[in-house]
């Protein structure tokens, strides 16, 4: 699969683009939730827990999706492969978990949040426990900055692959140990015939 130099620039960009919407997504919901969380009047809170539980996931998900979405398609054009490199490998697993961890740990969650939110902003105390949420923006920011290193600096090199070929011959069997037995079967070759050729002396 090869890509035009147009196109390949083109999807470039929306990975580049997602991945910084991703991260400006994952800013936002680390100050909802310290504001949810933290000591300002009922308003600022509830408001900041409802404003969380309605209008994050979505973009949240959809920034990861098209972050892993071009890149897959930038490794399967590219040189560089899906599980090639190390670097390649390690980033393709941590946006596969993490889009998987917004649909299965993240948007449960999000109604009791928001129903949390109401309460708080009626003075009551929500039933709802919230201290889990420092875990998304914690996980998610730390997550997208790995990636941002890898894909800077590249390190690891090669994934190594077990070669399927026959086991390995010792040394002096292969192509050295048999350029020297034909040497020497020609050698003893020769020295048969010189020996055939001499004359045979009689007393």
């Amino acid at each position: 699969m090869k890509l035009a130099p147009r196109a390949r620039k083109a999807i470039l960009t929306v990975h580049i683009v997602s991945a910084g919407a991703w991260t400006g997504i994952d800013v936002l919901v680390a100050v909802l939730v310290g504001v949810g969380l933290g000591g300002g009047s009922d308003a600022a809170r509830g408001l900041a827990l409802r404003a969380l539980a309605e209008f994050v996931v979505t973009p949240m998900l959809v920034s990861g999706l098209a972050c892993l979405a071009s890149g897959l398609v930038l490794g399967l054009a590219t040189k560089w492969g899906l599980v090639r490199y190390w670097w390649v490998a390690v980033k393709l697993v941590m946006n596969v978990l993490l889009c998987v961890l917004v649909v299965v740990a993240l948007r449960p969650g999000m109604a009791g949040v928001g129903a949390a939110g109401v309460a708080v902003e009626a003075g009551q105390v929500p039933v709802t426990d919230l201290s889990s949420l420092v875990y998304p923006p914690t996980v998610s920011l730390t997550a997208l900055a790995v990636a941002t290193i890898l894909s800077v600096y590249k390190p690891g090199g090669r994934v190594r692959r077990r070669s399927r070929s026959g086991p390995v011959s010792e040394p002096g069997r292969g192509a050295v140990g048999r350029v020297g037995s034909r040497t020497g079967t020609a050698s003893g070759r020769a020295q048969q015939r010189v020996s055939e050729a001499r004359p045979t002396v009689v007393a």
